[in-house]
This record gives C-alpha cells, sequence and structure tokens, in this order.
C-alpha cells in the first residue's frame, strides 16, 4: 500500500457565483415599490496552505477532483445569497504547484504560505443593483460568473538541511536513526527505503534536519532505479553528503567509484553544483572497512573533500559528523541572503489599452477581452432587456466601433470570447434591443413624470382594486 506521494495531478475547481435576482417590492396598496432583487453569492476559491503537520501528498492521490462551493442566489427583499465557503487544501512545506505544461506557479514553503489555485466566480447583481435614474425598473439581474476549474500538478521537494546520497545499502538510513529519532526501516538488501526519510539533529546550538535520498544508482537521473522520483527532494538541502560502503560485499564496486558514479548522476540533474559536500565513510567498525577506510581517506581528501569516518553500529564518528555538518549548516544559512520585505508592485494598464481586442479570423470576427467576456457570461440570454444592456455596455466600451474600423458589416459573425463556450451571434449595429413595453433599454412608462391630482386618483383606486382582487384570489378564506 501506497503510504507516500510526492507528486500528483489535482483537478480543482472553484465555486461558481450566485445568480443575481430581479423582483419587484410588493405590498399590499403599494403595488409598485421598486426593484428590490438582491445579489448572488461569491463562490468558494480553492486554496492550498502549507500545513507543517502534511508530510505527504497522498491524499490528494485517492482523491484527485477537489471542488469548492458555489454562492446562493440573491432574493427579493434586497437579501443577498450566501457566499460559497473557500475549500481550503492542506499540503507539505516545500511543495511546489506546476500547470501542466510544467510552469512554477507558485513554490510554498514556510508554515502558513498560501496559494488561490481556482478562484471563485464572483456573484451576479440583482437589479436592484442595477437601477439607476434612467433605468428605475431593471427587468432582469446578472447571472453569476462560473468559478475557474483546472489541473494542477503538486510537487513535493522536502525541505532539509543536510542531504544523505549514496548507493543502495550505504547506510543512510542507519545514521539517520542514530543521528537522530527517526525510525526508517532498515534491512541487509538494495532499496529498502522508498521514500525519502527526514530526522532532527541537534548539536551544540544548532538543529538542522537530515534527509536520505533513496535509490541511486548508475542512470538515476535518466529513471532508472528510484533516484529520477527523488532527485527532487536534493534540491533544497544545503550540504550535500556522500555516504560510501567501505565494506562492501561486491567485488566490482569500491568507495571511490560510487562517489564518481553518484557525483556524475548529481551533475546530470543539475542545479547542484554549488552545494557544499562532506564524506562519510561508514561501516568502519567492520575490520576490512577500517583498512578501506584508511587507504582512500588520503585520495578523498586530496580532491578537497572533508572526510569522516562513521559507523551506525559502534556510534564511531557520530559527534565528529554531527557538527562537522552543524558548522557547514550554519555558514550556509548566515550566507543566504535576508528575504527583503513583500513590496507591492503597480502594474499599470497603458494609456491606449482598450481592454479587448477585434480579430479577424476565416469567415468572422472574434472579441477577446476580459471585460467582454465577463459581461457574457453573466448575461441571461432569454431576457431581450439583459441582452440589451450587454449590447449597451459593449457599444460604450467601444466594441462596436472597433468592429467597424476592422471591417465588420452588419450580419458578420461575431465571436465573443476565445474559448469553445464563446457566444456566436450575427452582428448588427446600433442594435435596439429590450422589452417593447418598455420604450427604452430598462425604462418603465409606469415610472413617469408627474400626472394631474384627479388621474393620479383614479389609478391609484384602480391598483387599489386590482391588489385587493389579487390579494382575494390566493386567501379565498
Amino acid at each position: 500500500m501506497t503510504t507516500f506521494v510526492d507528486r500528483v495531478e489535482l483537478h480543482v475547481a472553484a465555486g461558481n457565483g450566485g445568480h443575481g435576482c430581479a423582483s419587484v417590492h410588493r405590498e399590499k396598496f403599494k403595488p409598485l415599490g421598486g426593484p428590490d432583487g438582491g445579489n448572488g453569492g461569491r463562490g468558494g476559491d480553492v486554496i492550498l496552505v502549507v500545513d507543517q503537520s502534511v508530510t505527504t501528498l497522498l491524499d490528494y492521490h485517492h482523491s484527485p477532483h477537489r471542488r469548492a462551493t458555489n454562492g446562493k442566489p440573491g432574493e427579493g427583499g434586497n437579501r443577498s445569497g450566501k457566499d460559497g465557503t473557500d475549500l481550503v487544501l492542506p499540503v507539505p512545506d516545500g511543495t511546489v504547484v506546476l500547470d501542466k505544461q510544467g510552469n512554477v506557479l507558485a513554490d510554498l514553503v514556510g508554515q502558513g504560505t498560501t496559494f488561490v489555485a481556482s478562484q471563485g466566480g464572483r456573484g451576479g447583481l440583482g437589479n436592484a443593483a442595477l437601477a439607476s435614474a434612467r433605468r428605475k425598473a431593471p427587468g432582469f439581474a446578472l447571472l453569476g460568473e462560473p468559478g475557474q476549474a483546472g489541473d494542477v500538478v503538486l510537487e513535493l521537494k522536502t525541505v532539509a538541511d543536510v542531504a544523505l546520497v549514496g548507493y543502495p545499502s550505504a547506510g543512510k538510513s542507519s545514521l539517520i536513526s542514530v543521528l537522530s529519532a527517526a525510525k526508517p526501516k532498515i534491512a541487509d538488501y538494495p532499496f529498502t527505503t522508498l521514500v525519502p526519510n527526514l530526522g532532527v539533529v541537534t548539536a551544540g546550538s544548532t538543529v538542522y534536519t537530515i534527509a536520505d535520498v533513496p535509490g541511486l544508482i548508475p542512470g538515476a537521473s535518466q529513471g532508472k532505479g528510484l533516484g529520477l522520483e527523488f532527485l527532487r527532494h536534493v534540491e533544497r538541502c544545503s550540504v550535500l553528503v556522500h555516504v560510501l560502503d567501505t565494506a562492501a560485499l561486491e567485488s566490482e564496486r569500491d568507495p571511490l567509484s560510487d562517489l564518481d558514479v553518484i557525483e556524475a548522476e548529481l551533475a546530470q540533474y543539475g542545479g547542484l553544483g554549488d552545494r557544499p559536500r562532506l564524506v562519510a565513510l561508514n561501516k568502519v567498525d567492520v575490520p576490512d572497512g577500517q583498512d578501506l577506510a584508511d587507504i582512500i581517506r588520503p585520495d578523498l581528501e586530496a580532491r578537497g573533500y572533508q572526510v569522516v569516518e562513521v559507523s551506525a553500529v559502534s556510534r564511531h564518528g557520530l559527534k565528529e559528523l554531527s557538527f562537522a555538518l552543524a558548522k557547514i549548516v550554519a555558514a550556509a544559512r548566515a550566507a543566504k541572503p535576508q528575504e527583503e520585505a513583500t513590496r507591492i508592485v503597480i502594474r499599470p494598464k497603458a494609456v491606449d489599452d482598450a481592454g479587448f481586442k477585434v480579430v479577424a479570423e476565416d469567415g468572422f470576427y472574434r472579441v477577446v477581452g476580459e471585460k467582454p467576456e465577463r459581461w457574457v457570461h453573466q448575461t441571461d440570454f432569454n431576457n431581450d432587456e439583459a441582452v440589451g444592456y450587454l449590447a449597451d455596455r459593449l457599444a460604450r466600451l467601444g466594441v462596436e466601433e472597433a468592429l467597424v474600423k476592422a471591417g465588420a458589416r452588419s450580419g458578420d459573425e461575431v465571436v465573443i470570447g476565445a474559448t469553445d463556450d464563446a457566444v456566436v451571434f450575427d452582428w448588427e449595429p446600433t442594435i435596439t434591443a429590450g422589452a417593447e413595453m418598455l420604450g427604452r433599454r430598462g425604462e418603465d412608462h409606469r415610472f413617469e413624470a408627474p400626472r394631474p391630482a384627479a388621474q393620479r386618483r383614479r389609478d391609484r383606486d384602480a391598483e387599489r382594486d386590482d391588489a385587493e382582487a389579487e390579494y382575494d384570489a390566493f386567501n379565498p378564506f
């Protein structure tokens, strides 16, 4: 059974915004109280948050589809819909978020670091919010925007100060078990360790973390063994420790050739050439191991390596190793540049940026831009008045003028949007959509200028009689 997963593909979908409400206030003797439709609620976001108690991406391996809740629609009486609940997904420290093409979207390091993987849709405005001096009684409301949906790839890169690298069965897990409180699986066969193990070491006043990288063999950087899966865990480590087996049973292997092979794999993986190295000659408690360590130590020191002879069984050299690593880690931390305070970068739009563009394609014209595409998603195309409101907004934005400049003529096909759910229509310049009873778009003749007093009394009496008849019809008892 899989217990450690460090790479998953996550399918996330934010909540849709709630639709706005088109409502007119009604009460006895006051049938024309004006629009009172509330706004729709915002859809919930999908948010990734670093949680130190989480160490694997296993939960998302088993359940890769995650969705936030939708916003509630608005209601009459100026009641706005409830916002959708954000979906917070805890991830391990050191998680990298990428898109399907491999581009890095976020690098989540540090407790509480957050990233909005998918943003919820905005709620639609109710007709009360759309009312104006010219549009006193809108007979429509805006639809909620759909939430963002897509796929992201999560990669875990272990956050540790020291990485132990070496051939299988070189004794990396044994060293971690005696240097820290970690309890990795230890056995006398290759590839015993199938996942990186983490331990915390205290040496004097320095506390640091140590991890082993399993399965490094020749060709690991090309996918042989387990190395390709776990080499990424070396990237964040400040110090690399070569654990060399001085008591290897294979006659064709020796510590120096093992070191050369692992260094070649690290170089081929790339990006690790600047990390300080230290060599731990392990298993010197075995007589032949001590003899071999005495032979190869001068060669290693001649190459510039700091060498420590250790034994996980007899605990020989462990204190020297832990303090040597503490010194290197402290130096690496001191050399690390201080993180700058968060700066707010303002990138104003160009003065000639219209917010959209019109592109002439084969047989039609395409309008692409954030505002036009958002407005299309907000429009109820079953409502003529809503369509007329969309046409007004597009005209004010300059879309009609841009279509004319691009060569569009009456009856040409126009597409708004760059995706498959784009809206297609036959363009008619200076369109006059809207319900005929309203005259101009969004205006109601019932809210016209003052009438003579006698006419107002007659109208009021007629409205009262109609209201009472309507009330009696719904309340026969």
